[in-house]
């Protein structure tokens, strides 16, 4: 296949060439994407219509050989292999309780090992320092949690063959909202996340007017803290600047 640069029979040999049980590669390029385009026909082999399998097949094993169109890395994986799995990104709930985070924990794992990327929004963690009731204690907040997933991440590879992806997103009115901005301004701190902060049109507004912001508890809903709209948006931008991270969800 010359239309492919060596750099990319590289990458496809790192990662997307299927392996024997000996680990030694076993198909070319062209299989792959007979493979992929045998696999997603297979959809209207079901639907009963094994000629129109036939021509999607070719149709689409042209398209990908010409790289004209790609499908996402689980596809070009898993599809016809042993792993069915060909979903890129799944977004999992976090809830403010033990079960409900190390349950989102075991099944990002599990999400990453058949090759998916995970996303969770954690705001509705209850904020540092908060107490802890009937156990005692005070709450650690959702950076520390977030620490708990990045470190479970470095030791499972996604699809056995490159380190899993996670996207973490606090809200803006979140009170720990400036800790998780700068989370990741120490090197090697949070490696296997992007994070976001999720920022609403109220917010936006009170940066244009040059209000103050109310940073709101995520479950009693009471006002915990006022601060300057223009302190946080500096803080945002700052912390991108330094590190790339966080950028914004609306």
């Amino acid at each position: 296949m010359e239309i492919l640069s060596e750099n990319s029979l590289k990458l496809l040999r790192s990662r997307y060439l299927l392996r024997n049980p000996q680990g030694n590669i076993c198909e070319t390029p062209d299989d792959l994407f007979r493979r992929v385009a045998k696999a997603v026909a297979v959809a209207e082999q079901r639907l009963g219509n094994g000629k129109a399998a036939e021509k999607w097949e070719q149709r689409f094993f042209t398209v990908m050989s010409r790289l004209l169109f790609l499908p996402n890395s689980p596809t070009l994986m898993n599809a016809g292999a042993r792993r069915s799995q060909l979903s890129a990104c799944f977004v999992l709930p976090v809830e403010d309780n033990m079960n409900s985070i190390f349950s989102a924990l075991k099944n990002a794992a599990l999400i990453q090992q058949s090759g998916g990327g995970t996303g969770f929004n954690f705001s509705k963690l209850c904020p540092t320092g908060d107490p802890l009731f009937p156990a005692g204690g005070t709450a650690s907040g959702p950076v520390s949690f977030i620490k708990i997933f990045d470190a479970a991440t470095e030791y499972v590879k996604q699809g056995g063959v490159r380190r899993g992806a996670n996207m973490g997103i606090l809200n803006i009115d979140h009170p720990d909202i400036e800790s998780f901005v700068f989370s990741k301004k120490r090197e090697s701190v949070l490696r296997n996340f992007n994070i976001s902060v999720g920022v609403t049109d109220q917010f936006m507004q009170a940066l244009e007017n040059n209000a103050d912001w109310e940073l709101i508890h995520p479950n009693s809903k009471e006002l915990v803290k006022r601060i300057s709209a223009k302190k946080i948006w500096d803080e945002i931008v700052e912390a991108a600047w330094q590190t790339g991270d966080p950028g914004l969800i609306f």
